[in-house]
């Protein structure tokens, strides 16, 4: 095992923790905010990844321009189904579930349709080569997806503690029916969590979807990750979503690096297991 080695695998960690945290908070932020158990989280995933294939990839508009116009794109749509279709249901958790599945399918039925089932999309990187550092070779687009999660995680946590709105969301997620007495209003909060939570959800389709294989059924894998990390970490709990990301990231890239990815996906869910098995609610119980 060389220095370069390791110092390639921590790099590695870091980038994909920085994904999952990305693609985790914002299924945290609404399940906390407006109690909605979206299992149709990741097609908002895959719905960032074409927006990004489709404006960036096959029209050439700018990467940045295209990123951003994939976050607005899925926020909306996520402000869209959580007036329409899960507001009527709020507090029947079974029946937002199933209606969410629901949704599932027909977003991948409705994208199989329109830009068809066959090979992947490509999308090339925006910075094509690496950055090499003393032997230590990173790809720039692992640059760009850390310093765009750094980013927006940070400008997320700035707004739920310095901003009016972003304490209303705290509240609201800490206790709804109490911040209801203050006058804050419910189904704003809710709204504004379900767009930025889906806003940062396109973020990471839109980011990631150079490195993956953009079709209609990539949201597979984004939503286990996104539920093992948000319910290790607390549902709802955002630092603890933050803290189980990077927890994670670090544990399925070592063990895919020194020994192989089914050995890492089955100790993911082990140590999952085990996590809640000594901590019931999570990795951090309070707060948000």
């Amino acid at each position: 095992m060389t220095l370069q080695l390791i110092l390639q695998t921590i790099i590695n960690c870091i980038q994909l923790s920085s994904f999952y945290a990305l693609l985790a908070i914002g299924l945290s932020l609404v399940f906390g905010v407006a109690g909605i158990a979206n299992l149709a989280h990741g097609e908002l995933y895959m719905l960032g990844a074409y927006v990004l294939w489709l404006f960036y990839g096959v029209r050439g508009l700018n990467y940045i321009g295209a990123v951003l116009l994939a976050m607005l794109f899925v926020g909306g749509f996520g402000i869209l189904i959580e007036r329409g279709i899960f507001r009527p249901l709020r507090g029947n958790v079974l029946s937002v579930a199933i209606i969410s599945v629901g949704l599932l399918f027909i977003l991948q039925v409705l994208v199989g349709q329109i830009w068809g089932l066959g090979y992947p999309k490509r999308v090339d990187d925006p910075i094509m080569g690496a950055l090499n550092i003393h032997g230590i070779t990173i790809g720039w687009q692992r640059i760009i997806v850390i310093s765009a999660a750094v980013f927006l995680l940070g400008m997320l946590w700035l707004f739920l503690q310095r901003t009016k709105l972003g304490r209303a969301i705290r509240a609201s997620a800490l206790d709804s029916e109490a911040a209801s007495l203050q006058g804050i209003s419910i189904n704003r909060s809710a709204t504004l969590a379900m767009g930025i939570g889906s806003a940062l959800t396109g973020a990471a389709g839109a980011l990631m979807s150079p490195t993956v294989a953009v079709h209609p059924y990539m949201g597979h894998m984004a939503l286990l990750i996104a539920l093992i990390v948000v319910i290790v970490g607390g549902v709802g709990n955002l630092k603890g979503t933050v803290l189980t990301a990077i927890l994670f990231g670090f544990l399925y890239t070592i063990i895919t690096t020194f020994l192989d990815a089914v050995i890492a996906n089955i100790a993911s869910v082990l140590f999952m297991v085990l996590l809640l098995a000594i901590k019931p609610g999570g990795l951090a119980e309070h707060g948000t």
